[in-house]
């Protein structure tokens, strides 16, 4: 299925968000972000005959917003963190589609508001402490999953040249093939990966990294993707051309690929659509 992200309506209610998606021929829906809603379970489960959902990362939009970092030092981020993702893995099930994808960790703490944007230099924690956390972590909720049957995904971060330059070093999880592949490694069975190929196109031009190599390296792990470009520098969630540098490379025998173009016209997201289903032969 090809979904459409809600992430690009974060300052909006995600059932004002579905609905507009919906009234506009969109019935593969992607939930991540939006303002808190009370009852939005509710809203949503009425809408499963009609529409497909699945659950991403920042979803269901906590009431206190705070970052989502399984790798994260702070016991009390750590919490908040894992019942997140225990809640969305709950609401993925709950709406028929049990998968739940989420972003990998950070060493350092990022606040809400710079998210996607510059983090400010801080301390950043040792990678091997952060990395033994973020596995640790994955691997218990993995286990969590399992008994309510779920799959995880876990999302390559992107490391934009700002951020790099402002800490001298790379203070995020699973930004280059090689730490993508050890995570997985290291990670039961029933975690896997979402490949966002914009994040991939950033990061290799930041740590100048051969973007190509993660698509056959990390290949048996790689069930879904996101889509978007940028001018490689930071991830802007720009459209991608009928021609994309990515074309050659994605897998077509998947369930899940998702549309994360921010800022555009709904006839501008469907002409992305059309292109990605022509793209994967579904067309």
């Amino acid at each position: 299925m090809i979904f459409v992200s809600t992430g690009g309506y974060k300052n909006n209610y995600p059932s004002k968000t579905v609905e507009f998606l919906y009234n506009n021929g969109i019935k593969n829906i992607e939930l991540s972000g939006g303002l808190f809603e009370y009852d939005l379970l509710k809203k949503l489960i009425k809408l499963k005959g009609k529409i497909n959902f699945q659950i991403h990362n920042y979803f269901p939009p906590p009431k206190v917003p705070f970052v989502l970092n399984l790798a994260s030092i702070d016991t009390e981020i750590a919490k908040q963190t894992i019942k997140h993702i225990k809640t969305a893995i709950n609401w993925s099930i709950e709406l028929d589609r049990p998968i739940y994808s989420f972003h990998a960790g950070f060493l350092v703490d990022p606040k809400p508001k710079e998210l996607g944007k510059k983090i400010s230099k801080r301390k950043v924690n040792k990678r091997e402490n952060g990395l033994s956390l973020f596995i640790e972590r994955v691997c218990d909720l993995a286990d969590y999953a399992k008994m309510e049957g779920a799959q995880l995904l876990i999302e390559n971060n992107v490391l934009s040249k700002q951020n790099y330059e402002e800490f001298n070093c790379n203070p995020l999880l699973m930004v280059d093939p090689d730490e993508c592949h050890f995570v997985m490694e290291n990670t039961p069975k029933n975690v896997n990966m979402l490949l966002d190929v914009a994040h991939l196109k950033v990061s290799s031009k930041s740590l100048d990294f051969d973007r190509n190599k993660i698509f056959d390296f990390c290949n048996q792990w790689i069930k879904a993707y996101h889509f978007s470009d940028n001018d490689g520098k930071v991830d802007s969630n720009k459209k991608f051309d009928v021609e994309p540098w990515f074309k050659k490379y994605i897998k077509r025998n998947l369930d899940y690929y998702s549309i994360e173009i921010y800022n555009e016209p709904i006839d501008i997201i469907k002409k992305q659509k059309y292109i990605l289903e022509k793209i994967i032969n579904f067309v």
